[in-house]
């Protein structure tokens, strides 16, 4: 066998090659496992990873799980109304429940067009009241008012959504249904005009804070391009920054329906409670028109649900259907009038 000019066996020179090359793969390996152990900050960092990505797991599975429960509520809430308030209204008649102007239901007579037209007299009327105030007293905060003033009128304004729904009633009882028994000549106060007053009074914060921060969003570019083209504050005011909130207005103004379509102890304690419908025969009448007794689709079922049974809880329960079917047609047209504008 041919040798190297070293005198070496090429194959003995191939082998310890091989061996040489195992023994630093070896080498390298145990270097390796070594760098591994000495850097305890790598592990460190990707247990931190493994368990941050855990926490986000987690965090996003609570908020799916409280989506869920409300969206759930909702549900179950809604099956219940209509599984109970359905088969009622379709065994009284759909005409002689929606239609019907008598209440007795120891008779079984369920006519709740009285407590519908109630309703809606009382809302128009607390809208008609509380928007204009509500929206002029955000523009008052958010363009005029000094910051002092700001600072007190804005929490004391917050301050009247706190007010629990009873003692509006209580003030509504001792203050508007006295003055009301007096100015109208004995009618007894308990009246639609003085719900319409609390109810009023009642949806005010609703509307101003979601106006004022609608308001407060405009950006301040749009009031001083206003004014560099000559416009004078007010204006500016009505022309330019109303406008450009109308959206978040909007959404003020449905709360505040909202608020004034489901009240109910309020209602209970200055409306009267008498399933009537007012009722204007002439020029005359309208201040009676104002001074009558009315009943409310939500104060209806508060009032007789503590002691139904039968058919007339079913009813109650009807006309509790009434009622949420009436608040997603005022939410539906109401938004439906926003986008038309929003559109134009």
């Amino acid at each position: 066998m041919p040798k190297t000019p070293g005198g070496e066996d090429p194959g003995c020179r191939r082998q310890a090659g091989r061996r040489r090359g195992s023994e630093e793969d070896e080498a390298g390996i145990e270097e390796s496992g070594r760098g591994s152990e000495a850097c305890p900050d790598v592990q460190k960092g990707e247990r931190f990873m493994n368990t941050k990505n855990l926490v986000g797991k987690g965090a996003k599975f609570l908020f799916f799980l409280c989506a869920a429960v409300s969206l759930l509520a909702l549900l179950l809430i809604t099956v219940y109304i209509l599984g109970k308030g359905v088969p009622a209204i379709a065994q009284i008649g759909v005409f002689d429940f929606l239609f019907g102007q008598i209440w007795q239901p120891q008779a079984e007579v369920f006519g709740i067009f009285p407590m519908i037209v109630a309703t809606i007299y009382t809302t128009v009327g607390a809208v008609a009241l509380g928007v204009p105030v509500g929206l002029m007293t955000a523009i008052f905060l958010s363009e005029m008012a000094p910051k002092w003033m700001v600072r007190f009128m804005r929490p004391a304004v917050e301050l009247l959504a706190a007010i629990p729904s009873v003692v509006y009633g209580f003030f509504g009882l001792t203050v508007f249904v006295p003055f009301i028994d007096k100015i109208s000549g004995g009618s007894g106060g308990n009246s639609m005009l003085a719900a319409i007053l609390i109810l009023a009074i009642m949806i005010l914060p609703t509307i101003t804070s979601t106006a004022e921060k609608a308001l407060l969003s405009v950006p301040d570019s749009y009031r001083e391009g206003s004014l560099g083209l000559g416009a004078t504050k007010m204006q500016t005011i009505f022309h330019v920054t109303v406008p450009a909130a109308r959206s978040g207005i909007f959404s003020g103004v449905v709360l505040g329906v909202g608020r004034a379509v489901g009240e109910t102890m309020a209602v209970i304690l200055v409306a009267g409670n008498a399933p009537q419908i007012p009722v204007i025969k002439s020029l005359a009448t309208i201040p009676q028109f104002f001074f009558t007794r009315i009943r409310t689709l939500t104060a209806n079922c508060a009032l007789e649900m503590k002691y139904a049974s039968g058919l007339h809880a079913d009813a109650l329960l009807g006309t509790a259907v009434v009622l949420f079917v009436f608040i997603m047609i005022i939410n539906i047209v109401l938004t439906w009038v926003n986008n038309r504008k929003g559109d134009r």
